[in-house]
């Protein structure tokens, strides 16, 4: 099943799809992102998890985890105990075999994105179409970098 008919408020274009958070359901638990806006490179999902609800421990054959929290609090705890707290912004990296469970430990939902692949990193890139270079530049300079 396409995006447009599962997910009927994601706008799918020539090579893109766009569409928000509530777009792709409601309540607690999964947004399965990859499912609706068709990503076909890495694994990407988005979790709602109310306060004082914890997912349990998992981990992964061969896929590495990048998890960014959005909105709210939420506790990594690894095997052995370690346990790193993370808030609106936050970023945490897990190896596949890693033994992970998350726990909301704020007052009200947290919202964390999880991007998972393997084979790692293509390098940069990226290319400007003809014309765009001299608005990047000025955009660059007023980033404060040198061109």
């Amino acid at each position: 099943m396409n995006a447009s008919s599962e997910y009927p408020n994601v706008k799918v274009g020539d090579g893109y799809a766009a569409g928000s958070l509530e777009d792709l359901g409601q309540g607690p638990g999964f947004r399965k992102v990859r499912k609706a806006l068709d990503v076909t490179a890495f694994g990407v999902n988005a979790i709602v998890l109310p306060p004082g609800v914890e997912t349990g421990f998992h981990l992964h054959e061969k896929q590495e985890e990048l998890y960014f929290v959005h909105s709210g609090t939420i506790e990594m705890e690894f095997a052995g105990g370690e346990r790193v707290t993370l808030g609106p912004g936050g970023m945490a990296r897990v190896d596949a075999p890693v033994p992970r469970k998350i726990r909301n430990t704020g007052d009200v939902d947290a919202v964390y994105l999880i991007a998972g692949g393997k084979d790692g990193y293509v390098g940069r890139d990226g290319l400007l179409p003809p014309g765009e270079e001299d608005r990047v530049r000025a955009v660059h300079d007023l980033a404060g970098g040198s061109a």
